[in-house]
């Protein structure tokens, strides 16, 4: 397969994957721009250093170092994590060659599929991660989880307790919950907080 074929692959999963997959379900404008120009520029990188013969080492290095510079840039939820490497992982393969000609669509394909299904909306649509600012002090793991069930009107799989503060009758946990099928249409009766908590 030549160059051209490979940058025109390249160019067309990164659009599915931007504006069919991850914009249509997040609808984060300012990641639009980083997804289009992280593949394009490893994709131009990977292909100039595979035409020098500087070889798969260093674009492999450049993965990384491009990873670790983004991803302290901003803070992602793991969902555009995954979009992010993925994004990457397309330029990668779009610029180094790769023998036999079939695998690279054929990994472009397995990349695109694995992102469809794992970021699907049905995909376990009833469970949620929330950290929580309780406004009593639980020091009964039993009854905290009893009490975010009833909140909640899920049942509840995980709770981490982040801090119980005795003094000012608070608790903070992260839990990790299910939504019963007759509660996942109704909201929980107390307002939530810019940060997840409940008052």
């Amino acid at each position: 397969m030549g160059r051209s074929e490979m940058f025109v692959l390249d160019l067309v999963a990164i659009a599915i994957v931007v504006f069919g997959l991850y914009f249509p379900r997040h609808r984060r404008k300012d990641m639009v721009v980083a997804y289009l120009g992280v593949n394009i520029g490893v994709l131009a990188v990977a292909d100039a250093l595979s035409s020098t013969g500087a070889g798969a080492g260093l674009g492999l290095g450049l993965f990384g170092v491009l990873s670790i510079i983004r991803l302290r840039s901003s803070e992602l939820d793991q969902p555009e994590i995954a979009h992010y490497f993925v994004a990457l992982a397309l330029g990668l393969l779009g610029g180094l060659a790769v023998s036999p000609d079939w695998l690279t669509p054929a990994l472009m394909a397995a990349l695109l599929v694995g992102l469809y299904l794992g970021d699907h909306p049905r995909l376990f649509a009833g469970y949620r991660t929330q950290t929580m600012n309780l406004d009593t002090a639980f020091t009964d793991e039993a009854h905290l989880v009893s009490y975010l069930e009833e909140l909640l009107g899920a049942h509840v799989h995980r709770v981490k307790v982040r801090k119980v503060d005795l003094i000012n009758a608070s608790t903070l946990v992260e839990v990790r919950y299910q939504l019963r099928p007759e509660k996942s249409a109704t909201a929980p009766t107390r307002v939530a907080d810019t940060t997840g908590a409940l008052r």
